[in-house]
């Protein structure tokens, strides 16, 4: 097969060379396909993951329990909403060390952490519209739950937490980085096309806005707006967008003297389709660069915001959340349960950098 002779088709082929930009690119679509189907594969698929089992909170990874289920009647959900949303269950789990059947109830002692018998309660068939007799009870209402990633300090699956928690971190570099690109790309086209006094009113902005450390800015925004899931997206974009200005204000600066642009406006095009059909197209390969490093920005101030308690709101799962839930079990013995969430933090920012890395590499021409 030829190779291609195409900018593109050789960035390609040199980015396809690259191991771990290849390597990153793969964990990335792993990880976007569990942001996508999260409550397909979460061992607690209740809205947000928010079953809380307080009998068993913080227990080590592996940790398996009997659960008695006591049903609750709730509205038919649709499918399409459970899958993508969750379910609303208001069913009742009670963590049990064991259990006795009787005439027709079932007598439980509920778990405890010391080994000591727990509370003994016993619940009538009545209870469990399932079941005929109370011999069925076991088989259907009663289950071995195992905790792969253990508990966390609510007693919450923490691999469900987590499955769910990849979902914010991912739409807020999506989204984080297409409101910085849409400002960006428009406030550096300007700026660098026109020039003057539009260019110096436009930097003035930039550098004003550049002087102001992110996170304070962040704050500031998110304090406005109000504390929230899209508030935290449209504050984090709004910080984002000066440096892509600042790019595409020098790349359009060079390739507005360039001859074939001359020869658009000899031709009588607008400014307009000049800047969008002839300018722009040749002076994105640094923004698609600076976007991937933005994203793992995103994801980073993003989970700093949780940790101060001003980015995704309880009980929506967040990886910053959840480490700000359990920073001090790091002193306390279970530093299991800060660290799963930080090193997934620093996964998924490894591997946006290295794409970066990877993609500035293979759009160099200077190494072609």
């Amino acid at each position: 097969m030829k190779n291609s002779t195409s900018l593109t088709g050789i960035a390609l082929q040199k980015f396809k060379k690259n191991f771990w930009g290849v390597f990153s690119l793969g964990f990335l679509t792993l990880c976007a396909l569990t942001a996508i189907f999260a409550y397909a594969l979460a061992p607690d698929n209740s809205q947000n993951a928010n079953q809380m089992h307080l009998s068993i909170h913080s227990k080590n990874p592996g940790f398996s329990i009997k659960m008695l289920t006591i049903p609750a009647t709730v509205e038919e959900q649709n499918p399409f909403s459970v899958f993508f949303f969750g379910k609303k269950n208001a069913d009742t789990e009670i963590p049990v060390s064991n259990f006795s059947l009787k005439q027709n109830t079932i007598e439980i002692n509920e778990y405890t952490a010391d080994g000591v018998d727990g509370l003994q309660k016993e619940y009538a068939l009545s209870l469990f519209p399932k079941a005929s007799s109370v011999n069925e009870i076991p088989q259907k209402y009663i289950s071995e739950k195992n905790f792969l990633l253990g508990t966390d300090k609510y007693g919450r699956d923490m691999l469900s937490r987590m499955l769910i928690g990849i979902r914010i971190s991912l739409a807020i570099g999506f989204v984080a980085v297409f409101i910085s690109l849409v400002i960006g790309i428009t406030m550096g086209a300007i700026a660098g096309y026109f020039g003057g006094k539009v260019d110096a009113a436009i930097m003035w902005l930039i550098n004003v806005t550049w002087s102001i450390p992110t996170l304070l800015l962040v704050i500031a925004i998110t304090l406005v707006l109000g504390k929230g899931f899209w508030q935290v997206f449209i504050a984090v974009g709004l910080t984002m967008w000066v440096e892509v200005a600042r790019v595409v204000r020098g790349q359009v600066m060079g390739v507005k003297q360039m001859q074939y642009v001359t020869a658009a406006r000899a031709l009588g095009y607008n400014d307009f389709r000049i800047i969008v059909k002839h300018i722009l197209p040749n002076s994105m390969a640094p923004v698609i660069i600076i976007s991937a490093a933005n994203f793992a920005g995103a994801i980073l101030i993003e989970s700093g915001l949780s940790f101060l308690g001003i980015g995704a709101q309880p009980p929506t799962p967040s990886w910053g959340g959840i480490i700000k839930d359990h920073y001090a079990y790091i002193i306390l013995g279970k530093p299991y349960l800060a660290l799963i969430p930080g090193l997934a933090i620093m996964s998924l920012v490894t591997a946006f950098m290295l794409i970066g890395n990877a993609l500035r590499d293979a759009m160099d021409v200077r190494n072609s």
